[in-house]
C-alpha cells in the first residue's frame, strides 16, 4: 500500500517526552512489510503538541493540515496513495481535513496509545475516522461506548536486524529501564533488597536539592477554571473529587534509598544493549490516576512489551489485560502480579539459563512474526476493505 503517514514527525528537537523514535518504528515497520511511506515535506506534526496558545495553534493546524492535503490531494491524482495513517492526539486533530481526506477516497486510521490513561471517556476530536488503532486490550470498551471502528493490535515496534540475535550469554542483573514515579518505586523498593536488581532512567536518585526559583505565576480564575474543565473532560467527576479533596491515585513516595541500584541512563544504543544483555529484563505497566483509589491498581501492557520480546530479552514483564492473548505466558514470556510473584520468578530464572534461552527464542519468534507493523496493517487493510499491494 501507499501510505501518507503522521506519526509525530518533526524539524526540530522539541521539549516533549519520548516522541522521536515513533517516526523510526512507523517508517521502517511499514517499509519492512512492503509498503510504500510518504510524509508531508515541511511539517512538524510534533509542535502541535507543545502547548500553543490559541492563535499560535489555529496556525499550526491551518499550515500543517493544509500542506497534508495538497500532498494527499497530488499522491491521490497520481494514483499514490491508499490510505492515511496518523498517531495525532485530539489537538492535532482538524476533522475538517479528515473528512476532506476521506472524501478523496482516502481511508483515515489513527493510532492511540494512551487511551486509558488519558481518558474516562474519548475525546470527540478522535470521531472522524474511519478506523482506530487501539494498543491497550481495556480501551476497546472505550472506543465501542463512543460507536466508533476500533481494532486492537500491538503496539507498533521495529527493530533493526542486526538487534535481532540474542546474546550467547548475558549478565546476571534485573534490569528495569524507565522514569520514577510513585508507584514504580513502591514495587522496586520492595525488591530490589532481594535482587541483583539495576534502574536506569531520570528521577531515581535525590542527590541535588533544585536551585531556588521564582514561583509560577499565580493563574487566573479563568486559567484555573479551564484548567479544571479540561481535567473533568479527561479524566471525570470521581477523579477530579479526589484532586480536590488531595487524595492520591498513587501510592506514598518511599524513602527507600536507591542508589546502589541506579546506574546511568543509557543511550539509544546503549539501551538495546542493557535489554538483551540482562539475564531478565523488566516491564512494570502500572500507572497512576485519580479515576481509582490508591488501594486498586491501573494497568496496561506498554510498548516494551513488545519492543524487549522482539530484541530477544529474557523478559518478565506486570500482569495485564490481553497480555495471554499476544504471548503464551510461560513460554515466550513470564509475568507476575505483585513483588513477591516478581522476586520468585526473577530468581527462578536467574537460576536457569537454558530456560532463559528457550524464553528468548520463543518470544522474539512470536513478536517479530505477530505483532510487527506489517501484521497489524494487514489487519486494518483487510478490515477496511482494502487490496494489499
Amino acid at each position: 500500500m501507499n501510505i501518507l503517514l503522521a506519526c509525530q514527525q518533526s524539524l526540530t528537537r522539541h521539549p516533549i517526552p519520548a516522541y522521536a523514535f515513533w517516526r523510526g518504528y512507523f517508517v521502517n515497520g511499514l517499509r519492512e512489510a512492503g509498503h510504500e511511506v510518504h510524509e508531508v515535506a515541511e511539517v512538524d506534526w510534533a509542535e502541535g503538541l507543545l502547548p500553543l496558545d490559541p492563535p499560535a495553534r489555529t496556525r499550526w493546524i491551518s499550515r500543517t493540515w493544509e500542506r497534508t492535503l495538497t500532498t494527499a490531494t497530488k499522491l491521490r491524482r497520481d494514483g499514490r496513495l491508499d490510505l492515511f495513517l496518523g498517531y495525532l492526539y485530539p489537538q492535532q486533530i482538524d476533522r475538517s481535513a479528515i473528512l476532506e481526506l476521506r472524501a478523496l477516497g482516502i481511508p483515515c486510521v489513527n493510532f492511540f496509545c494512551d487511551n486509558v490513561r488519558e481518558y474516562h471517556r474519548l475525546p470527540q476530536a478522535f470521531a472522524p475516522f474511519d478506523l482506530h488503532w487501539v494498543p491497550e486490550h481495556a480501551a476497546m470498551s472505550l472506543y465501542k461506548a463512543r460507536g466508533w471502528a476500533a481494532l486492537n493490535a500491538p503496539m507498533p515496534c521495529w527493530v533493526p536486524p542486526a538487534r535481532r540475535n540474542p546474546p550467547g550469554a548475558d549478565r546476571p542483573a534485573v534490569s528495569f529501564i524507565g522514569g520514577r514515579d510513585s508507584l514504580r518505586a513502591a514495587l522496586l523498593a520492595q525488591v530490589a533488597p532481594h535482587l541483583p536488581l539495576e534502574i536506569r532512567g531520570p528521577s531515581w536518585l535525590k542527590t541535588e536539592s533544585p536551585a531556588a526559583a521564582a514561583p509560577p505565576p499565580r493563574p487566573s480564575p479563568r486559567e484555573r477554571f479551564n484548567d479544571w474543565a479540561d481535567f473533568i473532560r479527561r479524566q471525570g467527576i470521581r477523579a477530579a473529587a479526589r484532586r480536590a479533596t488531595g487524595r492520591s491515585g498513587s501510592a506514598a513516595e518511599t524513602s527507600f534509598d536507591f542508589t546502589p541500584f541506579v546506574h546511568p541512563s543509557p543511550s539509544d544504543e546503549a539501551y538495546a544493549d542493557i535489554v538483551i544483555g540482562s539475564a531478565v529484563s523488566l516491564g512494570i505497566n502500572r500507572f497512576p490516576t485519580l479515576r481509582l483509589p490508591a488501594s486498586q491498581l491501573a494497568v496496561y501492557s506498554r510498548l516494551r512489551d513488545i519492543e524487549a520480546p522482539m530484541l530477544g530479552a529474557c523478559y518478565l514483564t506486570e500482569e495485564a489485560p490481553g497480555l495471554d492473548e499476544l504471548y503464551r505466558v510461560g513460554e515466550e514470556i513470564e509475568t507476575y502480579r505483585d513483588a513477591d510473584e516478581l522476586v520468585g520468578k526473577a530468581r527462578a530464572l536467574l537460576a536457569d539459563p537454558r530456560r532463559r534461552a528457550r524464553l528468548r527464542a520463543a518470544g522474539q519468534t512470536r513478536a517479530l512474526r505477530d505483532h510487527c507493523v506489517g501484521r497489524s496493517l494487514a489487519k486494518i487493510a483487510a478490515r477496511l476493505g482494502i487490496a494489499p499491494a
